[in-house]
């Protein structure tokens, strides 16, 4: 039988859904920040391909520390037409929120796709 690779994918996605929300969290703390500039986080297709590298590090220890597929994926700079604003930062609020909207509909696909899977896999075992 072959594994199941759907959770661990979803669990991929939930963690960058995570790191993504908590860059646009902070780009939206900053507004106000003289010279801010506004950060966001690589597609979630572009990291995933970074993944799949073939050479992963080992931990043969519960307390080594676990390479982090998210890490480098978080970018600064200017990212579509957003203006400088005149505190000298490139922070769009409107922008910033609907990102926070977007990251919330990826959550809730998320979370149905394993939730529907996961009923489908116990209605299997069930017979």
């Amino acid at each position: 039988m072959q594994p199941i690779q759907l959770f661990e994918l979803a669990s991929n996605q939930s963690h960058w859904l995570t790191v993504r929300q908590s860059v646009v969290a902070g780009n939206i703390a900053n507004a106000n920040t003289p010279g801010y500039q506004t950060r966001d986080v690589a597609a979630f297709e572009a990291v995933l391909d970074q993944t799949k590298a073939p050479v992963r590090m080992a931990a043969t220890h519960p307390g080594h520390i676990h390479e982090d597929p998210m890490r480098g994926a978080v970018r600064s700079g200017s990212f579509g037409d957003i203006d400088v604003q005149p505190s000298g930062n490139s922070v769009s609020l409107p922008q910033e929120m609907s990102k926070t909207g977007e990251i919330k509909r990826m959550y809730e696909l998320n979370t149905g796709m394993v939730k529907a899977f996961h009923r489908m896999m116990l209605l299997t075992v069930r017979r």
